[in-house]
C-alpha cells in the first residue's frame, strides 16, 4: 500500500513540476491573449488565473502540447463571463485612469478603441487571427465554431473597422497632412 501512495504522490509532484514548466514559459503569451480579449489588464490576469486553475485540474487528462487546450480554456472562460448579465462595472461621475499598459501612441490607442468597440465574437476572432497569429481552423477549434464562422465573422469585424470613426479620422488627418 505505501508503493501505490509513493508512486501516486511521485506522479502528483512531477505532474506539478511540468505545470509549474509550463505556467513559466507561457504566461506571457497567454496573458497577452487575455488582455487582448478582456481589454483591461486586471479582468486578464482573473482571466488567466482562472482558466490556469481549470487547466491545473485536467493536467493529468491532456494529452500532447497543453498550450492548445489552455487556450480554449481561456477563450472559453472569456466567453462564459460576458454571457453573465452583470459584469462587475459600476458607473460613477469621473473617468478612471487610461489603460494600464502604455500605448505606442494615438494611432495605437485609436485601434484599441475601435476593436473595443467590435461585438466581442468579433473581437475574439481578430484578437487570435491576426494578434495571435492563429489560423482560422485553430481559431474555429478555440471558439468552438466553423471555420466559415471565424471567416464570416472576420470579414464582419474587418468591415466594421474600416469604417470605425476613431481609424477614419486617424487616416483623413494623415492624408490631408500628406497633401500639404
Amino acid at each position: 500500500m505505501t508503493t501505490t501512495v509513493d508512486r501516486g504522490t511521485r506522479m502528483e509532484r512531477e505532474s506539478k513540476v511540468d505545470f509549474d514548466e509550463f505556467v513559466a514559459a507561457r504566461t506571457g503569451r497567454l496573458l497577452r491573449t487575455a488582455y487582448l480579449l478582456t481589454r483591461d489588464h486586471d479582468l486578464a490576469e482573473d482571466l488567466l488565473q482562472t482558466a490556469l486553475t481549470k487547466a491545473w485540474f485536467a493536467w493529468g487528462r491532456i494529452d500532447g502540447e497543453p498550450e492548445p487546450y489552455v487556450r480554449k480554456v481561456l477563450v472559453n472562460t472569456y466567453a462564459s463571463w460576458w454571457r453573465r448579465k452583470w459584469r462587475g462595472e459600476e458607473p460613477t461621475e469621473t473617468l478612471p485612469d487610461g489603460p494600464t499598459t502604455a500605448a505606442d501612441g494615438p494611432v495605437s490607442q485609436d485601434l484599441w478603441t475601435a476593436i473595443g468597440r467590435l461585438p466581442r465574437r468579433q473581437r475574439a476572432v481578430v484578437v487570435l487571427r491576426y494578434f495571435e497569429d492563429l489560423s482560422e481552423a485553430e481559431t474555429a477549434r478555440l471558439l468552438d465554431c466553423s471555420v466559415g464562422t471565424v471567416k464570416s465573422q472576420a470579414s464582419k469585424a474587418l468591415a466594421k473597422l474600416r469604417v470605425d470613426p476613431a481609424l477614419t479620422e486617424q487616416t483623413d488627418d494623415a492624408m490631408a497632412r500628406e497633401a500639404r
